[in-house]
């Protein structure tokens, strides 16, 4: 589904990308992890189409979005969806019309159609009911799962997940992990995450990418990088400093 070749990036003087290679099966789940700082985000965003890359590209089928921009570019992006780091909800907006944002911007649905989707997108996250509420009246864990639905609404190929459970508490990660699992099997989407949640990420991931000073160190299956035999990768599951 996506195919990265050489991409590179930097800011300045400061190289945050330094050549990555990787390719996205259709389907699956595949997880970027690393440590803060380590270029996930920027990378994330090459593949959305906010940055472009100072070299190399980005293929989606086949087709290479690092060189398209305006209508061609946005033809792209509506097969996508997207939860953003924090949920980026509106707080002027009930939780209902934060979900049907997307479908008012892309589509051209008739009134009732829209608040069909939206229902039928809160309840698969357990968010029945909770529409006409603001984000700030319900709780962190459900805004996350507005957000969420926000993201499959429009009944996307490819979701991104930017770091989807920051802020919340062990048990909530684990709830949010469950669903976004369920969702997945369910709509068979491709998914692409950015997580520092170890190990409890490797419960749900196809494969685990490690991105470290910006170059992919190693990709497989999470059992892979579990026996991984690089020190780098081994002290990042452990939790231990870079300098020990």
């Amino acid at each position: 589904m996506i195919k990265v070749e050489g991409l590179t990036k930097r800011f300045g003087a400061q190289p945050v990308l330094r050549g990555i290679d990787l390719e996205i099966p259709t389907g699956s789940i595949t997880v970027i992890i690393g440590r803060s700082g380590g270029g996930k985000s920027v990378f994330l965003k090459h593949l959305i189409g906010l940055l472009q890359p100072d070299a190399g590209r980005v293929l989606v089928d086949d087709q290479e979005i690092t060189r398209l921009s305006g209508d061609a570019l946005d033809a792209i992006r509506r097969r996508y969806g997207v939860v953003f780091q924090g949920g980026a909800l509106f707080d002027s907006m009930r939780c209902a019309d934060n979900v049907a944002f997307p479908l008012r911007e892309k589509m051209r649905l008739p009134r009732t159609e829209i608040g069909k989707r939206v229902d039928s997108a809160l309840a698969q996250v357990g968010l029945e009911g909770m529409g006409q509420k603001y984000p700030a009246e319900v709780s962190g864990g459900m805004r996350k799962r507005v957000a969420i639905a926000r993201a499959l609404v429009t009944e996307p190929e490819i979701v991104f997940f930017d770091e989807p459970t920051t802020g919340l508490d062990p048990v909530l990660v684990n709830t949010i992990h469950h669903l976004i699992l369920d969702l997945h099997r369910r709509h068979r989407f491709t998914a692409v995450m950015v997580s520092h949640e170890i190990p409890e990420i490797f419960e749900i991931a196809d494969r685990v990418a490690m991105l470290h000073e910006g170059r992919i160190v190693e990709v497989g299956p999470p059992a892979q990088l579990q026996a991984s035999q690089n020190r780098i990768v081994q002290k990042f599951i452990r939790g231990e400093p870079e300098g020990n």
